[in-house]
C-alpha cells in the first residue's frame, strides 16, 4: 500500500511540475526601466522591484496590474552583488558590495527600503569580522540568514560563513560553516532546508575571476543543524546565478562562465526529494547578475548582463508560466 501511495504522489508531483509554458515570453511593458546588472530583482506586496547594480541608480517598481514601471527613490549609495529580500513589507539589502572592481568592499549595515514611504533607512550593523558581499540571503520566520560570500570584492577571501540575525532581539549567531566557500550565487529555503547552488570563488589575485565555478549543491537542515551535499551536482556549473523555490523544487538559472561569451540561458530544476535534475525552457536572452521572482504561478526575470563580465546591460523582462 505504501508503495502504491508513493507512486501516486510522485505522479501527482510530476504532473504539477510539467504544467509550464513551452517557452519564455518577453513582457511588453508600457514603459521601460533602466539597464543594470549586478543588481537584484524582488517582489514585495505584489509589486516587483529592480534595485542596485553598478553605479548609483534609483529603485524601480513594476506593477503587474498596470504593466508599468515607476521610478522611485534614488539609492543612498552604490551597492551591487547582493540578493535582496522582502521582509515585513520592506526590501532589505544585506551582504552587498560597494566600490570599483576588483576590490569592492562589503557594506557594514543593512539598507532598508520602504515602498509605502518611498524612503531608505540604515538598518542593523553586520559584525565587522563577518562582513562580506556577493552572499546568499534568505529569511526563515523572524530571522534573516547570510551565507558564504567574499570579503575582498572579486580579488580574494571568499568564505563559507553562515550567520543568523534575529530581527526580534537584534542578536547575531554564528552557525556551522557551509561545506565550501562560494560567491556570485543565490540562497533559497526549500521546505525548511537552505540550499546554496551555483556560484564560484572569484579570485582575481591569481587571474581566475570566472574560472572556479562550483558544481556542488549544498544544503543546511535546520532540524539537525548540519550541512549536506546533493549527490548530483549542478548540470551547468556557473557563477552569477539566481535561485528560487517552489514546493520541493529548487530552480537555478542565469549565470556566466568561461565556457561561452554569452551569459547562460539554462534553467535547471532539482527535485530535492529525489536528488534528480531536469530542465525548464531556456531563457530567450541569457543573463547574469540579477534576481528572479516566482509570483502567482509564473517565473519572472529582468535586467542583468547579456555577456559574461560587465555588459551589455539589459532592461527587459521575461516570464514563464510554471504551476
Amino acid at each position: 500500500m505504501k508503495y502504491f501511495l508513493s507512486i501516486a504522489l510522485l505522479l501527482i508531483s510530476l504532473a504539477g511540475f510539467s504544467q509550464s509554458s513551452d517557452r519564455w515570453t518577453t513582457v511588453e511593458t508600457a514603459n521601460e526601466p533602466l539597464v543594470r546588472h549586478e543588481n537584484s530583482f524582488v517582489e514585495c506586496d505584489g509589486k516587483f522591484y529592480l534595485l542596485g547594480g553598478r553605479g548609483i541608480k534609483p529603485i524601480e517598481e513594476y506593477n503587474p496590474k498596470t504593466n508599468t514601471w515607476k521610478t522611485l527613490a534614488m539609492a543612498p549609495m552604490e551597492f551591487s552583488h547582493f540578493q535582496a529580500i522582502s521582509f515585513n513589507h520592506e526590501i532589505y539589502v544585506i551582504g552587498a558590495l560597494t566600490g570599483g572592481y576588483p576590490h569592492e568592499t562589503p557594506i557594514a549595515n543593512f539598507l532598508i527600503f520602504n515602498p509605502k514611504t518611498n524612503t531608505w533607512r540604515e538598518g542593523a550593523e553586520i559584525p565587522e569580522d563577518r562582513r562580506r558581499g556577493s552572499a546568499g540571503v534568505f529569511t526563515r520566520g523572524d530571522k534573516i540568514y547570510l551565507v558564504c560570500g567574499i570579503v575582498d570584492g572579486h580579488y580574494a577571501d571568499f568564505v563559507p560563513w553562515f550567520d543568523e540575525y534575529d530581527t526580534k532581539t537584534g542578536k547575531w549567531t554564528v552557525l556551522p560553516d557551509a561545506p565550501r566557500p562560494r560567491d556570485h550565487f543565490g540562497a533559497v529555503l526549500v521546505e525548511d532546508k537552505a540550499y546554496v547552488a551555483g556560484g564560484r570563488t572569484s579570485h582575481a589575485e591569481i587571474g581566475k575571476v570566472l574560472d572556479l565555478v562550483i558544481p556542488e549543491v549544498d544544503f543546511f537542515d535546520f532540524k539537525t543543524n548540519t550541512w549536506s551535499t546533493v549527490e548530483a551536482g549542478l548540470p551547468t556549473p556557473r557563477g552569477g546565478t539566481s535561485s528560487i523555490s517552489k514546493g520541493p523544487f529548487l530552480v537555478v538559472m542565469d549565470g556566466e562562465s568561461t565556457v561561452q561569451q554569452s551569459s547562460h540561458a539554462e534553467v535547471e530544476v532539482l527535485d530535492t526529494r529525489t536528488g534528480k535534475w531536469s530542465s525548464l525552457p531556456s531563457l530567450n536572452q541569457g543573463r547574469h547578475g540579477t534576481g528572479v521572482i516566482y509570483y502567482k504561478g509564473k517565473i519572472y526575470v529582468a535586467a542583468g548582463s547579456a555577456n559574461r563580465g560587465g555588459g551589455p546591460e539589459l532592461n527587459d523582462m521575461e516570464v514563464l508560466e510554471w504551476k
